[in-house]
């Protein structure tokens, strides 16, 4: 099989001109920076958290790029042209990935209370009357969906005018992105409660077809691509975080996070990403395979 592309944690092998194999790695990023430490057993929970719910999905009757899982850490998805280049896409272009994330927040947390701090979210945007000041971990009054770039090297948030241009979306066809992901999260918001879990916020990606019809793709509903946190614990008011968080907030307390941002903010050189302590690659291997077998019922082992 040949290399077509090779992201942050996954790769992505052709094995055919309408079929591709994803290779999970135990690599790990945050922050759009690949962390230089390998987190056992990352890639393969990952891998099978995906297959589980793209079932759950296709049984609604949504269409995925999903074929099947070839091995622990490998799957097989139909594949789609990547276009990397905006103005080459056009409102009639078949088969391609759509260059947009969608994230649908269910809870002020992670970035989203960062915006709200800084004022650069106001409550009202988020369904609160005017002048509540919501607080970290407080329930939105309804969903709040968010769309950036997918193929940029540093996601950029985007409007829905700004959406819509690059990707060539119709506004109906917009409108049925983010009514699927609606969807999905109404299934899966249900099923994780069930096994003692908040689904806090997730994010999607999303390809045309060959008929240009509406197929969910990459992965979702795993501990990289959205956040969880512990039912009983939230009942508390504590936030447990059960999801690739956990590592942010590491970095978040050691002070690299705020380097981060203020370099980037001012157009600075970025700072290398420090390794994670053996100790805490050992906690964040151990989140992951617990969260596998808390959303899909199933034993990693």
């Amino acid at each position: 099989m040949r290399l077509l592309r090779k992201g942050k944690v996954k790769e992505a092998y052709e094995v055919s001109a309408d079929e591709l194999e994803f290779v999970f790695t135990d690599q790990i990023s945050v922050f759009d920076k690949i962390i230089p430490s390998l987190i056992p057993h990352k890639g393969e929970t990952l891998c099978r958290t995906s297959a589980h719910w793209f079932k759950v999905v296709e049984a609604l009757g949504i269409k995925t790029h999903f074929l099947r899982v070839v091995s622990g850490n490998r799957m097989r998805v139909r594949r789609v042209h990547v276009i990397p280049e905006y103005d080459r896409i056009e409102y009639s272009t078949r088969n391609f990935l759509i260059p947009l994330e969608v994230i649908a927040r269910y809870y002020v947390a992670g970035s989203l209370h960062d915006r709200v701090k800084a004022g650069r979210v106001e409550a009202e945007e988020l369904g609160y009357p005017k002048g509540h000041v919501p607080a970290y971990g407080e329930e939105l009054p309804h969903p709040f969906v968010e769309v950036t770039t997918k193929l940029e090297k540093v996601d950029r948030e985007l409007t829905r005018d700004e959406a819509q241009r690059i990707a060539k979306l119709r506004d109906e066809e917009y409108q049925e992105l983010v009514e699927t992901v609606l969807r999905i999260d109404h299934r899966l918001n249900a099923d994780v409660r069930k096994r003692g879990l908040v689904h806090v916020d997730g994010k999607k990606e999303f390809a045309y077809d060959a008929e240009r019809e509406l197929m969910l793709v990459d992965t979702f509903g795993t501990a990289d691509e959205d956040r969880f946190w512990d039912l009983a614990a939230f009942e508390k008011g504590e936030h447990v975080e059960l999801s690739k968080e956990f590592v942010r907030q590491f970095y978040r307390r050691t002070g690299y996070h705020r380097t981060l941002m203020e370099a980037r903010a001012a157009k600075r050189p970025e700072p290398e990403i420090p390794a994670l302590p053996p100790d805490v690659v050992k906690e964040v291997s151990d989140l992951y395979v617990s969260l596998y077998e808390r959303l899909t019922g199933e034993r990693f082992r």
